[in-house]
């Protein structure tokens, strides 16, 4: 099935009972968001909402919650696409099999956009404040556009141009030079003028600053357009990490199985097929207050300047429906985005970094804190491996794209197991912690970028970075999950209780609340003091410190999204038996993560009780939502 419109794909979902259309009227403010969550839950279809209060517009979510539902929409073409990429990486393989090369023509040619005169999206005006003003989360500044493609180019200046020659208006910036990108667009609150501002707020890595900074530079206004709805290829796309030069329409035309058909207005790039699309000028060094917003790591991002656009104008198409999907502590909706990009780019990994066989971001952890790799190590084969060409790969691991924002890597040599499975945490784990050296295997960066997003570090997009390179024959046995491997007296130090084990070789400790850093040192001094007199290096080589152990410990998920959102490497990674030796930190013992909320961290997302009470009323009394919440 080829979508032209996002309307052909809802009514394609609920032909075939991927999607329930609900009648009543819902409110935008925190109650569809909270529906949207409980069905997501629930493994649910994706949800219709006929009557959006305040708004004209129809809204539509959860179109990708399940992974077969994500297949079933992009059905006609995802194997067109992933051979595709297959022929990128490896031609001669392809080329071989007809049947699959058989598919690379066609899905090349839908991947040129196609300029148009007009389309259904340039057919009737609106004003923002029409739009559904969709809020997720009781803290959030405000409404924001949750599926937004954020399309810009790099700015074409006259002046620039005709001093270089009329040779290089050969090579004017335009749609083969463009970024779409999902960047977060605040709709309604803060000091944002109603209907005529709108903030942006684009990441750390992101292809848009690219854009802005030469904008600034050529002091030219950088026009942006957002488009939402369109085909669901158009969303996939916004959210593909493709590297530079490569512009993302392109994917989307491959992707939809329909090239990408946009028309030009006063300078603006507009998709003809989309359902809504708004146009306006990014302010150039001013910036306004954005935020707060409960974001994808399960946390607020807070308050913070950033550049704003004065909206020129919004379009929408007649049957136009709006788009939306809500983020918070993973898994959501965009945990099937990320499982998807895997499918397709997989085999581009080996080829864009040579020695590198699989990598995972680890989307329980929020993607970026924890990013998993395998690699080949192939220095030194005539003596015992240990890390030394995955140190080089590691290095190449995070200088590529949106790899540069992990904050732990945890790397191994495929030799040691050739059929680990990256994608089986609990079995990576073990594998890294049955070879890891914490005297060796440690590398840190002290001062780096980390996700705009993550607040365990120094500052906005400050931190640091730790490499946990493994390689060799096999240590140790780790302790089970068995409760009864916890040492007798081990939680009798003051502050410190309730062992908990998560996996094997893990084990997480409930400390006290952390409330200075100075004490803290002090707090944990005393327990690698304390943690001397047991032997545990082989048994537990690595240990949390959370919160509370009993949810920590609970389950994998849990485990990750704390552990790894909630600690910032160079100040929270201790160790038993801890040295310095030449800049280089390592311990003889088990590893220490202080994992506790700290101070200065944003506040984890929590429902609204009163919107939780309204919604299970809604529940009882049946209808389309009865037997989903």
């Amino acid at each position: 099935m080829i979508y032209k419109s996002l309307k052909e794909c809802v009514l394609d979902l609920e032909k075939n009972g991927h999607l329930i259309s609900i009648e009543q009227p819902v409110d935008p403010y925190l109650e569809m968001a909270h529906i949207h969550r409980r069905v997501f839950a629930a493994g649910g279809p994706a949800l219709f909402f006929k009557n959006v209060k305040n708004s004209q517009f129809p809204a539509v979510s959860n179109l990708f919650g399940t992974m077969e539902r994500s297949r079933f929409i992009f059905r006609s073409t995802l194997e067109s696409v992933k051979t595709l990429v297959r022929f990128k990486a490896d031609p001669v393989h392809i080329m071989r099999n007809l049947k699959q090369a058989f598919r690379i023509p066609r899905a090349a040619f839908n991947a040129l956009p196609k300029k148009m005169s007009s389309g259904p999206v340039y057919r009737h005006r609106t004003d923002i404040k029409n739009l559904p003003m969709i809020q997720c989360w009781p803290k959030d500044g405000g409404a924001f556009i949750l599926l937004p493609q954020v399309y810009s180019e790099k700015v074409y200046s006259e002046k620039v141009y005709s001093e270089k020659g009329n040779s290089e208006n050969l090579n004017k910036p335009g749609i083969f030079g463009s970024n779409l990108g999902m960047y977060r667009i605040q709709i309604s609150g803060n000091d944002y003028k109603p209907g005529r501002e709108i903030g942006l707020h684009y990441q750390i890595r992101r292809d848009i600053g690219i854009h802005h900074t030469d904008a600034v530079e050529k002091d030219e206004p950088l026009k942006i357009s957002i488009f939402a709805g369109g085909p669901p290829a158009h969303t996939f796309a916004a959210v593909m990490p493709l590297p530079e030069g490569l512009p993302e329409v392109a994917f989307a035309g491959a992707m939809a199985g329909r090239r990408f058909r946009y028309l030009r207005e006063n300078g603006y790039c507009i998709s003809a097929d989309a359902d809504f699309c708004i146009t306006g000028t990014v302010s150039q060094k001013e910036t306004k207050p954005e935020g707060p917003f409960g974001d994808h790591l399960g946390y607020y991002s807070l308050k913070h300047e950033f550049p704003y656009i004065r909206v020129e104008s919004v379009w929408h198409r007649q049957d136009a429906v709006w788009p939306f999907t809500v983020v918070g502590r993973p898994p959501q909706e965009d945990t099937a985005f990320g499982k998807l990009i895997h499918e397709i780019t997989g085999p581009m990994v080996p080829v864009s970094m040579p020695g590198i066989t699989a990598v995972h971001a680890v989307d329980a952890a929020g993607v970026h804190p924890l990013l998993l790799a395998i690699g080949k190590e192939r220095y030194t084969p005539y003596k015992q491996r240990e890390p030394e060409e995955i140190l080089t790969l590691a290095n190449a691991v995070l200088g590529f794209g949106h790899c540069s924002l992990a904050k732990y890597l945890m790397i191994c040599a495929e030799q040691d197991n050739p059929d680990l499975d990256i994608h089986d945490i609990k079995a990576f784990f073990t594998h890294i912690l049955e070879r890891v050296d914490w005297r060796r295997d440690l590398h840190f960066q002290t001062r780096t970028t980390i996700d705009t997003l993550d607040y365990s570090g120094t500052g906005m997009n400050t931190g640091s970075k730790v490499v946990i390179a493994a390689a060799g024959r096999k240590k140790r046995n780790l302790c089970s999950n068995d409760s009864r491997n916890i040492p007798v007296g081990f939680d009798l130090l003051a502050g410190f209780k309730a062992p908990r084990i998560v996996m094997p070789g893990i084990m997480v400790i409930e400390g006290p609340e952390f409330k200075d850093s100075n004490q803290e040192i002090d707090n944990i001094n005393k327990l690698t003091n304390f943690l001397q007199s047991f032997d545990l290096i082989n048994s537990f080589p690595l240990i949390v410190i959370a919160d509370d152990s009993e949810f920590t410990s609970r389950t994998i998920d849990n485990f990750l999204w704390i552990t790894f959102t909630r600690s910032n490497p160079s100040h929270d990674i201790h160790g038993v038996e801890s040295f310095n030796q030449y800049k280089h930190w390592g311990c003889k013992g088990p590893l220490i993560i202080d994992a506790r909320i700290k101070p200065h961290h944003a506040p984890p997302v929590e429902d609204d009780p009163r919107i939780k009470k309204r919604v299970d009323e809604m529940g009882k009394k049946g209808g389309c939502l009865y037997g989903i919440i």
